[in-house]
Order: C-alpha cells, then sequence, then structure tokens
C-alpha cells in the first residue's frame, strides 16, 4: 500500500472501512490434532486448548422472548421501497418468526455436534470450531467471517469440505478446517485494550495454525474475513502456502478513493471498470453501518438491550442482502431461510457481542477494499451480487501469483451461507494447485 500519515489513517479508520465442553462427545481432544500438537492439546500455561461446549442458560432464552413479546416498533415508512431501510413489513414478519416459530437450541446442538474449542491468544480467549478430515492428506484450511457474521456462515462448509467423498468430491478434494470466531464475536473474547485490528488477528490466526501443529495451510475469507485472510498473506508465514478470498481487496487506490467520494468514472477504463465503478459509488452512498460502527461503536448500546434493533441493523448490510432476506422472510427462500438469519442474530444477542463486534470498525486502519501487497499465491472468487464485482484486469495488478479467477452464476457477500456448494466448488478448484506446494 502506498505511505499514508497518521492524520490520513485516521480520518480512514473512522470514516468507513480504510478509506472511506466440547465438540464430539465420543471423540477426545487430543485426537482432533495432529500427534504433534497431542501433547500441547493437554498441556499447561497460555498455549492450552481447551474444549467448548455452547450451552446458552434457559434463562436467557426466556428473557429473548420476553423482549420479543413486547417489542415497541414503528410506524410504516413513507416509502414503497428500501430507500428509509428495512421495510415495517420485512420487521413485522422477522419478529413473528423469532418469537412464534424460531429454536435457538437446533443450532446450538449444531455447534456442539462438531469440535470446539478456546485457545488464549496474545492475552484474548479465542473460540475456534476445529474438524479434521478422515482423509490423512487433506489441507488445512482456516475459514473467517466477517460482519455481521459469525462461524454459522460457514458451518454449511463442514461437510463438503472435510468429506468431500460424500459430496460430490474425491479424496484429493478433502480439507482440515479451522473456523474461528473473531475477537469481540460470537463466543471468542470481548477485547478489553485498543489494538485488535485485522493485523493482529491475523497474527493469532498464524499462531493458531502452528499450535495446531499444521506444517502447511491455507486461509480463506470473505468481507473481514477477507482483509484478515490478506493480512495473513502480508505476513506470510513459512507455513502459508497461498489464499482465497470471496471479496478481494483489489480496487486501485485513486479508483477507490475517487468512488468514495461519488467523482464520475475517471478515464481509462473498460466496460467492465466502469461497471464496477458505478456498483462501488453506490455502495458508498448507502453504507451508514460502516459509518457509523467506525466513529462511535459505544453508541450503539441499544443493541445490548433490543433484540428487534439488533436483528434490523443487522439485516441492512447491503441491497442485494437486504432484498434476499426479505424475499426469505416472505417466503421465498434463496440461499438462507428465516432460521437461518436468525441463527446469526441469535447468536450476537445471546452472546452480547453487537457493540464489541462493531469495535473491529473502529480499530481498522486498512483501506478495506484495495491492494494490501498480497505476494502468496490467491484464488478469488466472484460472485454476481457482492457489493462490487472486481474485474479479472484488477485482481491480475493486486495479486501478482494469481492462480484463480472465476465469475460464479449466482450468490452474494456472504457465500458460504448462501451458496455453500458453489464456494466449496471454487475452494476445491482454486487451492488444488497448493496440496502440493
Amino acid at each position: 500500500m502506498p505511505a499514508m500519515t497518521s492524520e490520513t489513517i485516521d480520518h480512514e479508520r473512522r470514516t468507513l472501512m480504510g478509506v472511506a465442553a466440547t465438540g464430539l462427545a465420543a471423540v477426545s481432544a487430543a485426537s482432533l490434532f495432529p500427534a504433534a500438537t497431542a501433547a500441547a492439546a493437554a498441556g499447561a500455561g497460555s498455549a492450552d486448548i481447551r474444549p467448548f461446549t455452547v450451552n446458552i442458560p434457559e434463562a436467557d432464552i426466556v428473557d429473548l422472548r420476553r423482549r420479543l413479546a413486547h417489542t415497541r416498533l414503528p410506524e410504516q415508512e413513507t416509502v414503497a421501497d428500501k430507500t428509509q431501510g428495512v421495510q415495517l413489513k420485512t420487521i413485522k414478519q422477522l419478529l413473528t418468526h423469532w418469537e412464534k416459530k424460531y429454536d435457538w437450541r437446533k443450532v446450538e446442538t449444531r455447534i456442539n455436534a462438531v469440535p470446539n474449542f478456546i485457545t488464549e491468544i496474545d492475552g484474548l480467549d479465542i473460540h475456534f470450531l476445529h474438524i479434521r478430515s478422515k482423509h490423512d492428506d487433506a489441507l488445512p484450511l482456516i475459514v473467517t467471517h466477517g460482519w455481521p457474521g459469525s462461524i454459522v456462515e460457514q458451518m454449511k462448509l463442514i461437510g463438503p469440505l472435510t468429506d468431500p467423498t460424500a459430496h460430490g468430491g474425491t479424496e484429493a478434494d478433502a480439507f482440515h478446517l479451522v473456523i474461528p470466531s473473531l475477537p469481540g464475536y460470537g463466543f471468542s473474547g470481548k477485547p478489553k485494550e485498543t489494538g485488535w485490528g485485522p493485523e493482529r488477528i491475523a497474527s493469532a490466526w498464524i499462531v493458531l495454525m502452528q499450535r495446531l501443529g499444521y506444517k502447511k495451510f491455507a486461509a480463506q475469507g470473505g468481507d473481514w474475513g477477507a482483509v484478515v485472510t490478506e493480512m495473513i498473506a502480508v505476513q506470510a508465514p513459512k507455513e502459508l502456502v497461498g489464499i482465497h478470498v470471496n471479496m478481494p481487496g483489489a480496487i486501485p487506490a485513486d479508483i477507490d478513493k475517487a468512488s468514495f467520494s461519488g467523482a464520475p468514472a475517471p478515464a481509462g477504463l473498460s466496460d467492465e471498470e466502469k461497471d464496477t465503478y458505478g456498483q462501488l459509488v453506490s455502495f458508498y452512498k448507502n453504507v451508514y453501518y460502516a459509518f457509523w460502527m467506525g466513529t462511535r461503536p459505544q453508541t450503539a448500546a441499544g443493541f445490548s438491550d433490543s433484540p428487534i434493533g439488533l436483528a434490523t441493523f443487522m439485516i441492512d448490510h447491503d441491497a442485494r442482502s437486504l432484498d434476499l432476506i426479505a424475499r426469505s422472510f416472505d417466503g421465498t427462500p434463496e440461499g438462507l431461510t428465516p432460521d437461518d438469519v436468525l441463527d446469526n442474530v441469535t447468536l450476537f444477542w445471546l452472546t452480547n457481542t453487537g457493540v464489541s463486534a462493531a469495535r473491529l470498525y473502529w480499530e481498522n486502519k486498512l483501506a478495506f477494499f484495495s491492494p494490501k501487497g498480497v505476494k502468496v499465491p490467491v484464488a478469488v472468487s466472484v460472485f454476481p451480487d457482492e457489493l462490487y464485482q472486481t474485474p479479472k484486469t484488477w485482481a491480475e495488478k493486486a495479486y501478482p501469483n494469481l492462480i484463480h479467477y472465476n465469475k460464479l452464476p449466482k450468490g452474494g457477500h456472504f457465500a458460504a451461507w448462501e451458496q455453500p456448494m458453489l464456494l466449496t466448488k471454487e475452494l476445491r478448484v482454486g487451492l488444488k494447485s497448493l496440496r502440493t506446494s
């Protein structure tokens, strides 16, 4: 990245994303790790890897239902579209489903059906799922979620990636999976000091993979997960063989800056690049949530008190995702069901992480969408309903070692959650060459 003054960095941090217990009871913890780390898993000190079980107190579930039953809703919007935000119709549908039909214990059971662990890294407890494939030659892969996300986004990937022969693949497609919760999210600890931005998280993920005994691994992510994944690549530990991202940081810095300001498209862009430029301009005009969390995350205190307030804020991430979610609650599931949406929202509510998760935007000092100097092998998947569709020309400039680039026929910002099989195929193909690295 180009040199930046502290004033510029502070401005970018505060004006957006840079510019602008136990899992499987029948399996012992030691058996889930490579042999080299069995002792570490049972050892003492901060390097302990402790089994973890999700067990939300029933009183918290009762309290949630009580709050939902006493929700005070606003009047209907004065427009016929979503230009004022989440429409009252969708809010009412979400509220009714949450209060009358939703069962948290189902997703809790699914989470506990795979091995969960906690380990302390850099003074903070990090929660993660660790699912080893039955195929010994599987490629270790750490997959990172974003906001407003959690580990429930990636859980649909577990079967297809770790057990490919049961999901249309071959033994050669197998991955060992590590799926951590970001600091301040889900069951990870909430930082009590500043400094937990993407760079520090990336360093923690490297420690995690080394602690698990992996001599080589790949990394994957979208949204914040893409930024963290790219920072792992920038730090380039010797064990890292390459990365995959489904929201690449490949927008040239000058293009990113111009689109943030809403200026006309610069001269010399191809038709495809002009289309992407227009997508960026549109996104930046409607990214209020990132401005709020990037400048005043603590002001979001209502997220700890109002479940419907938390939910409506979370589902209004971007226009295409909101459309998808609204259709789901209206009876037309397309990749996400109402329960999918509420699994994620309820996890935020029950862990009271609405504010702690928001602080990641305040901590960030990186240009979210621009190149960061990644030199390792990179695979890129472009989904049509992503915030923007990265042209291959820009991906090739951002990643001098681009090993895979593909545009998908469907899917959006939450690719693992919405289209797990498409993303699975992309990971199988995109990272195939790294298995012999």
